[in-house]
């Protein structure tokens, strides 16, 4: 499972009802290492002009990898963090998401270019 959903949220989200700082504190509390690299990468961005801010620390146990791609992967979870955070999220591997100033259009389509996935390739990173 990606989440770990209470019996009363899952009620919600059976009737159609769960609001979106419900789904956040579920994201943020079940997968508490990609949600501390996320708000980390938010604040080093806004503490400076920047106009991204890339993650830069490989995780170190399968779980913490597990819960990067589990929230990246999510389409939901994503456009949540997103819209809470005010910003744009893009992943080129499992340890190198980044997050961009919602105005930022051309760092981040050189992020999520093709050349910049190739230049992004390392040997060490082939089970990432």
């Amino acid at each position: 499972m990606s989440l770990n959903v209470s019996p009363e949220l899952l009620a919600k989200a059976e009737a159609g009802a769960v609001g979106q700082d419900e789904f956040l504190k579920c994201v943020a509390d079940s997968l508490p290492f990609a949600w501390a690299m996320v708000t980390r990468l938010v604040e080093e961005m806004r503490s400076t002009d920047a106009e991204s801010v890339q993650n830069t620390l490989v995780p170190e146990t399968e779980d913490e990898w597990g819960q990067m791609f589990r929230m990246f992967s999510s389409d939901s979870m994503r456009n949540a963090i997103q819209e809470h955070f005010g910003v744009r999220l893009a992943f080129q591997n499992c340890c190198k998401p980044a997050v961009f100033r919602k105005d930022a259009d051309d760092a981040y389509r050189r992020f999520v270019s093709p050349e910049a996935q190739l230049l992004n390739q390392d040997p060490t990173l082939l089970n990432c």
